[in-house]
């Protein structure tokens, strides 16, 4: 089999995958050499049946929802199993898009760590957003089992499972900061990560339909202020619109790809305008792309 680009996404980012596997393959001398496949929640029941059910997330219980901007998030633990547990496989968010080469990646000396990504810096947490995988040495993810554990009380909480907290920090290997580029597009930058949910440039002027991640803190009260928005109007009622992104560069490389995928028929005009009719993509997208 070979080495494998995974893209884990759902029907509002379908979009940003399409575009993030053009860029991919645009972007690498080796295109012929990997794989790029999509992993969408549609194709799991097992997430569809869970929906409303209460989940741990950060200590809290809170309802699975499937039509959240993120009910994909669980599945970037698919890839070893798709893979039978062999070879290589780079997971990756349907809002990172490559700049450089992705086969340096998957090519990389892991000097033998089972996992490589980016270090959040934060109670070491790491980024899981981007992650190089070696199959073989990750029997023990089970996503079936391990995202019906969320749904038992203590067992399984989502963010120690997504920050990788679970896992021995020995199998974890740091990842360059250029191959997960957090809304910084720079000389250096090989996968741009537009991870500021509410800039990214193809929703600009929609409303928020993503749940921020909070948990019950006195100070600031910006979260407990949320959470009682939430209680009271639903998750997101009065939760604003998607802002500009700060850096016009980063706009205008994803509507670049827009416009490529458009001349090489990986879209079509039609298709953007079901997802402009979707509340998926910012209104006046055909304008950007000179459609």
């Amino acid at each position: 089999m070979k080495p494998t680009v995974f893209i884990h996404t759902n029907h509002k980012q379908k979009l940003g995958a399409i575009v993030s596997r053009h860029s991919l393959q645009r972007n690498s001398a080796h295109a012929d050499k990997f794989d790029i496949k999509f992993i969408e929640v549609k194709d799991y029941p097992s997430m569809r049946e869970r929906e409303g059910q209460l989940y741990l997330r950060d200590g809290d219980m809170r309802p699975w929802l499937n039509d959240d901007l993120q009910s994909f998030t669980p599945l970037r633990f698919m890839p070893p199993e798709l893979m039978g547990y062999q070879g290589r496989a780079v997971v990756i968010d349907p809002d990172v898009f490559a700049v450089g080469d992705i086969w340096e990646l998957l090519s990389r000396d892991m000097q033998g760590a089972s996992i490589m990504c980016r270090s959040k810096g934060l109670r070491a947490a790491f980024a899981t957003s981007v992650m190089l995988l070696d199959c073989e040495k990750l029997t023990h993810w089970q996503f079936e089992r391990d995202f019906s554990e969320m749904f038992e009380p203590v067992k399984r909480d989502y963010m120690d499972w997504v920050t990788l907290k679970l896992e021995d920090a020995a199998t974890i290997g740091p990842l360059e900061d250029r191959w997960n580029d957090f809304d910084h597009l720079g000389a250096d930058t090989k996968l741009l990560h537009n991870t500021k949910r509410k800039t990214q440039p193809w929703k600009t002027g929609l409303a928020v339909d993503f749940r921020p991640a909070d948990k019950f803190r006195l100070f600031p009260p910006r979260h407990w202020i949320r959470r009682g928005r939430r209680a009271l109007f639903g998750d997101y009622k009065f939760a604003g619109t998607y802002g500009p992104h700060p850096d016009p560069a980063q706009e205008a490389f994803f509507f670049s790809m827009v416009k490529e995928c458009l001349e090489q028929g990986e879209l079509t005009e039609q298709g953007l305008r079901d997802e402009i009719a979707k509340g998926h993509l910012r209104e006046d997208a055909l304008t950007l792309v000179g459609a």
